[in-house]
């Protein structure tokens, strides 16, 4: 038998157009015998789980996303659109949005537009084809980015934005589910009700991603312990990633027997069928509490963009078959078929919701658009200093305090002084009596207090449900950071070393420094990171635990990175960057250097003179501001942080001895954003000019020191930097040769002499 030849004009029209013509003429030419029509109460078809009324609403959200996608293709090449990643085959995913709650937070794939419209329904008043239009056109009237991104959002509903980073939202998802839990335990007031489950969507290509996968384990991991986690993981399976074919059968191979994983399918290409299967992933996941996992049937049509020209590259006969399968097709032959509809009435419904489209489009190009720099990054790290010095000055918990510490006279800042680690680990203690809400978590932060015993006592002081272990996986560990700050919890979570913050450095580039950006400031995942750091431990090491490299920290927007020196700065330090997150909502490293944790001499052994007592909880430090040691000395100005400062210290009284000068060093403290104005200050009254960067030479903190010099007009001043090399660091001794030290520092001084 011979294949039926596919029409010239099949192969030759744009397969947008195809499927736009191909709804209408399925509906011209069904033939099929109507039933009467149902009344809205009854099932649409015998045996479903759907009934007329909310099929209809359903339908009516499929379409009002099929002509989102075509109004897009059309006007994107009139430059009134800006983005044509569609739904299209999508459309199934309605009936999540149906058989959830607007307040269950919802984490979206691309492909949600019918998810998107279905929920507007959730609340009265709102209008999804105009809310969508305006994100398509990038008005700065859009109520979800504020035109700074084509998102699924919505802050009524609960839908947090989600820009394109390829399964990077399903730790954050996870972290939400748990953070639901987790506010119970602690006593902490959630803005959703206590039995709200989080949604989770992606594709069937993402499920492979390594940050996909993290978060699959970590749910089961959870589950396996009997923990709460009930996530809604929504796996829309269209069988295809951009180019690339999933293998058939894979995604049900690889979840549908996970024990601790619990497995739905559901057709989301037949809305009568797939209505109660979708029904039974959802019912579960909020009675069970568990993580579910909803095997979606889709299928894609139009391509995967705009750009995206399969005929190309897919054979058409292919192409046919797909559109073939188009989930439009059986949701018409539904209303068709169970006399919901009469052809005319459903083609009326198609072109209206047409022209409301391509209306609500034509309005939103003539919205404003972003045109100023000032409003483009106005959401991206806004800062209150009064509120937060205010915040961070505050010190109404002091019964707590004695509960904690025992009496007055244990109190941290009643002892004599002390090292870094200590004060650091004080100062945690004092963030938890202040601060209710918040949460200490990572490896071995719990019983073992840390591998450098920085966070030791504070599991016993406060118990599990604010200070707990995790499992070794720092990608989760920050999804779980931004699921708890989701929720109204201050997550202070644990990196082991800097250098395993490499292996997660997406969930803070991508997702939780970007959310307030890319939501208009209305949503935040304020958070304290905690990790340790940097070089110069003797007798261990080596490239992950000597690490230096702070470049990926530096190239973060909005990203605020402190790092202390010494024990009193630490603990005003954490203060304020606690009350950056209260206030602000801002995400911030706090960056602790590992050898100078028990650092307790300057100059000789014995000395003492890097011990400090405790700042009073009164206390804090302002966001930037530096330390200068010897204010009035210019012969030489050392710019330096971290273990630079006492290497420095040291130094200067070398070249004090050796040279005559009169040495002034400066502990920078803030690494991210350097404060330009301040080491501009410090530079005009230098002679010479000396950068003492632990990091390494290329991308370290000391070009944008130098940067910083330059544009204030100070770059005519001798100067030398004295840097890491740009190597791994090696093991033991070897370590030695590749970072600076003191004589470094000296023989830079001599040439500038």
């Amino acid at each position: 038998m011979t294949a039926t030849p596919i029409p010239a004009r099949m192969k030759g029209l744009n397969r947008a157009e195809i499927c736009d013509q191909n709804f209408t003429e399925f509906v011209n030419d069904w033939s099929g015998q109507a039933q009467a029509r149902p009344a809205s109460h009854e099932a649409i078809l015998d045996g479903s789980a759907l009934d007329a009324g909310a099929f209809a609403e359903l339908l009516e959200s499929q379409l009002v996303s099929r002509h989102l996608d075509l109004m897009a293709r059309v006007l994107r090449v009139q430059n009134k659109v800006f983005y044509t990643i569609g739904s299209s085959g999508h459309e199934g995913n309605a009936m999540v949005a149906r058989l959830t709650r607007h307040t269950d937070p919802a984490f979206l794939h691309y492909r949600s537009g019918a998810f998107m419209a279905e929920r507007f329904r959730k609340l009265p008043g709102m209008d999804p084809i105009m809310d969508s239009a305006l994100s398509f056109a990038a008005s700065s009237e859009d109520p979800a980015s504020g035109g700074r991104h084509k998102v699924w959002g919505s802050k009524p509903l609960w839908v947090l934005p989600q820009t394109s980073t390829i399964a990077s939202h399903l730790p954050k998802a996870l972290g939400t589910a748990v953070a639901i839990e987790q506010a119970k335990r602690i006593g902490h007031a959630s803005p959703i009700p206590d039995d709200s489950i989080a949604i989770c969507s992606f594709g069937d290509a993402s499920s492979n991603h390594a940050a996909a996968q993290t978060a699959f384990n970590a749910a089961a991991w959870t589950s396996y312990q009997k923990l709460p986690a009930p996530v809604l993981f929504v796996c829309e399976d269209n069988g295809i990633g951009i180019s690339v074919k999933t293998p058939g059968g894979w995604i049900e191979r690889n979840f549908s027997k996970r024990d601790d994983l619990d497995y739905f399918y559901a057709d989301g290409l037949d809305l009568a069928e797939g209505y109660g299967q979708v029904q039974a992933a959802v019912e579960h996941c909020r009675r069970t509490r568990r993580p579910t996992f909803l095997h979606l049937r889709t299928t894609r049509i139009m391509g995967h963009a705009g750009t995206d020209f399969e005929i190309e590259w897919r054979p058409i006969e292919e192409l046919v078959a797909v559109e073939a399968g188009d989930p439009l097709l059986r949701s018409a032959a539904i209303a068709l078929e169970s006399g919901l509809y009469t052809k005319q009435q459903l083609l009326a419904l198609y072109e209206d919701i047409r022209k409301r489209c391509f209306a609500a489009a034509d309005a939103a190009d003539r919205t404003p658009k972003l045109t100023r720099l000032e409003d483009v990054v106005a959401p991206l790290a806004p800062y209150t200093p009064d509120k937060v010095m205010a915040e961070a000055k505050r010190a109404d918990y002091a019964e707590k305090r004695l509960q904690v510490f025992g009496n007055a006279q244990k109190l941290p800042e009643a002892q004599p002084p002390r090292h870094l680690a200590l004060l650091i680990n004080n100062a945690l203690h004092d963030l938890f009596c202040k601060y209710p809400e918040a949460l200490l978590f990572g490896e071995d932060v719990a019983q073992k207090g840390g591998v450098y015993t920085v966070t030791k006592g504070l599991h016993k002081a406060f118990k599990n449900s604010r200070v707990f272990n995790t499992l070794l996986d720092e990608t989760m560990i920050l999804g779980l950071a931004q699921g708890y700050a989701n929720l109204g919890m201050l997550p202070v979570p644990e990196i082991q070393y800097l250098a395993y913050f490499h292996n997660a450095c997406d969930q803070i580039r991508g997702e939780a420094a970007s959310l307030q950006f890319f939501s208009n400031n209305q949503y935040r995942n304020p958070m304290v990171v905690r990790m340790a750091g940097l070089g110069y431990q003797r007798g261990f090491g080596g490239h992950f635990h000597n690490d230096n490299s702070i470049a990926a920290l530096r190239d973060i927007p909005g990203l605020v990175v402190g790092c202390p020196s010494r024990g009193d700065d630490a603990a005003t330090m954490l203060r304020t960057l606690a009350a950056l997150a209260k206030v602000d909502g801002r995400v911030s490293i706090f960056l602790e250097p590992i050898a100078l944790y028990m650092t307790k001499d300057l100059y000789e052994a014995g000395d003492g003179q890097w011990l400090t007592a405790y700042p009073a909880p009164d206390e804090a430090m302002v966001l930037g501001e530096g330390r200068v040691y010897q204010e009035d000395a210019d012969d030489l100005v050392i710019f330096t942080y971290g273990n630079g400062v006492p290497m420095s210290l040291r130094a200067a009284r070398e070249i004090g001895k050796k040279h005559g000068w009169k040495v002034r060093v400066v502990d920078l403290r803030w690494l991210v954003p350097l404060n330009e104005g301040f080491i501009a200050e410090q530079a005009r009254t230098a002679k010479r000019i000396l950068i003492v960067d632990e990091g390494r030479h290329s991308a370290g903190v000391g070009e944008g020191v130098i940067t910083a010099i330059a544009e204030a007009g100070f770059a005519g001043r001798p100067f030398q930097r004295v840097v890491g090399v740009d190597t791994y660091t090696p093991l033991a001794g070897a370590a030695l040769l590749v970072l600076p030290g003191d004589e470094d520092i000296v023989a830079a001084a001599d040439r500038l002499a």
